[in-house]
């Protein structure tokens, strides 16, 4: 079926056949694409989705999404039969996920939509890559390709992606109704791909049935945003009124995006560099308000989550330059690690109005070492015989402050002192 097509949208030759060499080069690609078109005389496999639209643009290719023509049974099977390793936790949404050397492919079978509701589809599985691109949400989205990079493009998606359009595939409403995600699905990409405006009509339709997000689970809005915040097209939210707009019709909690603008300032550029969700997430929901606890608690983050923007959370009210001395900041490295105290700086940074120093702020966490408190419930037991009890933690807890309020130094006179009395 899939050379069929061939013939009919592979006229010219591609001219990015050079970034889809690294997906043959991949061992482990080219057994699945073996295995899968081997296992029958009509059984096909190619990519689908981010790692098309990557390739084409000459980007770093994330994941990798196939489809094939088998149904989920039919790929266990052939998987089994190669001695492939596999998650089948996907399978009642037709996918199944194999590993090999610990690289993780999602292969998903071919559907068309029998029915939709704005939340779920009820599927049924096919043979045609026609009726399977029918499904799909945006014309980009439904390009499939070979290992030799030879596509099967049946709504123009490349030129639209390398034009920067964000077309949804048929009727823009009648997509949005199927699920209503791909309201926030189109401002992700939009942000990300766009040379455009937005169609007056798509912003229309859009604010026509943002009530229908009511419909959709909070995990999957929770996913989708945090794509959009990890993605590049994160820095663009405050200069696109529309996409700004929609995001925080959906996610109200979200008030601070202005302070995004300071990541294009010179001195704050590498601050953007290894940004992760909780970090952006806390930029955007703290405030003097319980607003992060709401925003937490309705997306039910993860304990991970949580403990990092609380923390900043609690210390956001004392946030100045004093508390950022140095003596300070090694006392909040010894009690709060690393990590944490990188959320603190950049936090602050961004945060703040007026911050001094911020050279030497970036640079705090890279030359200081974690300061180690010399003394222990051991030490003590072993040199001072002390028992275990109250008595034993209240030293050590003395010891600690002291040390801690000396600039991390503890004279043996002054232990003794403390621990004889």
């Amino acid at each position: 079926m899939f050379k069929k097509f061939l013939k009919i949208f592979n006229r010219k030759k591609p001219s990015y056949l050079n970034s889809f060499r690294v997906l043959k080069d991949d061992p482990g690609i080219v057994l699945l694409f073996n295995s899968i078109n081997n296992h029958t005389t009509d059984s096909e496999i190619l990519f689908v989705g981010g790692c098309v639209r990557q390739n084409i643009l000459g980007e770093k290719v994330e994941d990798i999404d196939l489809a094939t023509t088998l149904d989920p049974d039919e790929v266990i099977n052939c998987l089994n039969k190669n001695s492939i390793k596999f998650i089948d936790i996907g399978k009642k949404y037709g996918t199944i996920t194999a590993i090999i050397e610990k690289k993780k492919f999602e292969i998903t079978s071919l559907r068309k939509d029998i029915k939709t509701d704005g939340r779920h589809a009820e599927v049924q599985y096919c043979k045609n890559w026609k009726e399977d691109a029918d499904r799909r949400d945006f014309t980009f989205n439904s390009i499939y390709s070979n290992l030799n990079g030879e596509l099967f493009d049946p709504f123009n998606g490349k030129d639209d992606l390398l034009n920067g359009y964000v077309k949804f595939i048929g009727n823009p409403k009648t997509r949005i109704k199927e699920d209503y995600l791909r309201i926030l699905r189109y401002i992700r990409f939009f942000l990300i791909y766009s040379k455009n405006n937005h169609s007056e009509e798509i912003k229309k339709i859009i604010k026509q049935n943002i009530n229908g997000i009511n419909k959709i689970s909070n995990d999957r809005l929770l996913s989708e945003l945090k794509k959009i915040l990890l993605s590049k097209g994160f820095l663009k939210i405050p200069r696109d009124r529309f996409s700004k707009e929609i995001i925080q019709l959906i996610f109200p909690q979200l008030k601070n995006f202005e302070v995004i603008r300071k990541f294009e300032k010179k001195d704050c550029k590498s601050l953007f560099n290894d940004n992760d969700f909780p970090f952006l997430i806390s930029l955007l929901i703290i405030d003097e308000s319980d607003n992060a606890e709401y925003f937490m608690h309705k997306f039910n983050l993860s304990k991970f989550e949580k403990d990092r923007i609380l923390f900043l959370k609690n210390i956001y009210k004392n946030l100045n330059n004093d508390f950022f001395k140095k003596k300070n900041l090694k006392i909040m490295l010894y009690k709060h690690g690393r990590k944490k105290i990188i959320d603190l700086i950049k936090f602050h940074i961004l945060r703040s109005k007026n911050v001094q120093n911020i050279d030497e702020l970036n640079n705090f966490h890279e030359i200081e070492e974690i300061p180690v408190f010399p003394y222990s419930a051991k030490l003590l037991k072993e040199k001072y015989n002390f028992k275990d009890g109250k008595l034993l933690g209240d030293k050590l807890k003395q010891l600690e402050s002291v040390w801690l309020n000396n600039n991390f130094k503890l004279t043996i006179e002054k232990v003794d002192n403390i621990l004889r009395n």
